[in-house]
């Protein structure tokens, strides 16, 4: 089974993740987002990508805790590692990105959202949020300093240090999304508005955009290696090994 589904509508790859209903994270999509990512970056009749889900419920419920509870530390380092650095290739893909959320986007998925140049939601009872700290594990590294480049030091703090979840309307007032929208409006608008920025000239977008996004990755780079050892140590801990427990029960 794919776990993408991959169309080109008038130059914008619409991206879909279909990893059944919550679209968790495991290596293999990791490694077929990634590839795709890869792939499409090169094609020139391609400009602009559309991430979204293949369903209403979920863009994506994050890490796929059940699959990954029990993997022995090196294989659980080899797919966290592979995460990252997704999220660091989508973050600075060098054509223009927008995250489509029909449902909730939890955790990793609402890291791979914030990688997304935009982010639009629809209307309704969608939740977004980072709650890695109920799980007894901090915010992936990544995600932390590009957060903080969106909506400010004081916002990521709340948002990484309380691991909330929240309703469209909140996510907007503090610039977590860009905007909401009726569901049957999103793929449209996503679509549309990604069409607007890419047929603008694709080298002058690539060049504003890497002025963004290298001083993040500098700062994610010089400091990752360590922080990725932090979370992994946490993520075997016996505290936090019960807090997965009780919530991969949940999937």
């Amino acid at each position: 089974m794919n776990l993408i589904n991959l169309d080109v509508l008038n130059s914008v790859a619409v991206l879909r993740l279909q990893n059944h209903i919550t679209n968790a994270i495991n290596l293999s999509l990791v490694v077929e987002v990634k590839s795709i990512l890869s792939e499409i970056a090169q094609d020139p009749l391609i400009h602009s990508l559309v991430l979204t889900s293949s369903n209403d419920k979920f863009f994506s419920i994050g890490f796929d805790i059940p699959g990954l509870f029990d993997l022995e530390i090196q294989d659980f380092t080899a797919f966290y590692r592979s995460f990252n650095r997704l999220c660091l290739d989508l973050y600075s893909w060098p054509k223009p990105t927008l995250a489509a959320l029909p449902g909730h986007a939890i955790a990793g998925g609402c890291i791979l959202a914030l990688c997304c140049d935009y982010r639009m939601i629809t209307q309704g009872r969608k939740f977004i949020g980072l709650n890695e700290i109920h799980l007894g594990v901090p915010v992936p590294y990544p995600a932390d300093c590009i957060l903080r480049e969106i909506v400010g030091d004081r916002q990521a703090r709340v948002l990484m240090e309380e691991g909330g979840f929240h309703l469209p309307d909140v996510a907007l007032a503090i610039g977590l999304v860009d905007q909401i929208l009726l569901p049957e409006d999103l793929e449209v608008q996503a679509i549309e508005k990604m069409q607007t920025i890419g047929a603008l000239p694709q080298s002058a977008f690539a060049a504003i955009k890497r002025n963004r996004v290298e001083p993040v990755i500098e700062k994610i780079e010089q400091g990752l290696a360590v922080k990725e050892e932090v979370f992994i140590k946490y993520w075997y801990t016996s505290e936090t090994r019960a807090l997965l427990a009780e919530a991969r029960k949940k999937f």
